[in-house]
């Protein structure tokens, strides 16, 4: 007889748990960062001062969602919360997502990120200020990539203690999130990106930059770092729905990915009855992740914050 894998014993609230253990990624990277700049700020001014803005745009905050996703397949998993290889995994999910925000802010030429300038447009105005040679433009934007580079380069440090089984899916993850975002940017390119998430409702593919990148992968780094690899089938089992519905509101509700078109095709399609539908199947989505997590061998309460968690992630704020 099949006997199920032993879970250590909750000594808080998941909650608690999870939001203790974010406070340690805070402190991880503040220290991380402070640290690399008193090392070179005696030697390489200059580099000091591309650390430093990274620093700030990291301490600017945002919503830590992917420490936040795989802190909770991780402890959700029974995952040691007094365990330093998961503190750091956190910090380099957030500092893999603060590269992928500088390209892209650069990309799309944006002005402001959590409330400051953009990496690119800050050293833009500094060249200019400056009186230095060459294009301010060009400056901030590659200047701007090399922090990017940077960001990179401290998360694969971060990660670089993770065993086996963890590093490959983080490997499979920062693979599929450059890959994603080339598709994504591509179809746009091509007239070809439609903003009704059929594919994701019918099933993400490989390669979904949202769904791949934001929820399975995360999820799976959690239970691989626990040691519980029989949870990969349920993680992406709870993941799929839960990405379609999040997907799906954010269409209906105009989320900071969905532009004009999206706005047209609401316009167009969605009628009060359609709408209704639509709303009924975001239900039945989360319904299915729900049913999913219930199902699942979790530590102690968590079958319950998964639920919850769920819920929140396709609700109108989110």
């Amino acid at each position: 007889m099949t006997t199920q894998p032993q879970l250590p014993r909750s000594v808080a609230p998941p909650r608690l748990q999870r939001a203790a253990m974010l406070d340690r990624v805070e402190e991880r990277l503040r220290g991380f960062l402070d640290e690399e700049h008193r090392l070179r700020r005696t030697s390489d001014a200059r580099g000091a001062g591309l650390i430093e803005s990274l620093a700030e745009l990291v301490a600017a905050g945002g919503d830590r969602a992917r420490p936040l996703i795989f802190l909770t397949g991780y402890l959700a998993a029974g995952g040691d919360p007094d365990r330093g290889e998961a503190v750091d995994a956190a910090a380099a999910l957030e500092l893999l997502d603060t590269c992928t925000l500088i390209r892209t802010d650069v990309r799309d030429n944006a002005a402001l990120r959590r409330g400051i300038p953009t990496l690119h447009v800050s050293r833009a105005a500094e060249h200019e200020r400056s009186g230095w040679a060459g294009e301010s433009r060009r400056f901030g934007e590659s200047t701007a990539t090399l922090a990017g580079d940077l960001a990179l380069a401290y998360a694969e440090r971060l990660a670089a203690r993770l065993p086996a089984e963890a590093w490959r899916i983080w490997d499979e993850l920062r693979t599929e999130r450059a890959i994603g975002s080339y598709a994504h940017e591509a179809m746009a390119a091509e007239y070809l990106e439609d903003p009704w998430p059929g594919r994701c409702i019918s099933g993400c593919d490989r390669g979904c930059t949202a769904g791949w990148y934001a929820l399975r992968h995360p999820l799976r780094l959690g239970a691989a770092l626990a040691g519980r690899a029989d949870l990969d089938a349920s993680y992406d089992a709870y993941a799929r729905p839960l990405h379609a519905a999040w997907r799906l509101r954010g269409f209906l509700d105009g989320g900071p990915e969905y532009a004009w078109d999206a706005q047209l095709l609401r316009e167009i399609l969605l009628e009060p009855e359609e709408r209704d539908i639509a709303e009924r199947m975001i239900h039945e989505l989360v319904e299915r992740s729900c049913r999913t997590a219930t199902n699942s061998a979790l530590a102690a309460g968590w079958h319950e914050e998964l639920a919850t968690f769920a819920a929140r992630v396709a609700s109108h704020d989110g």
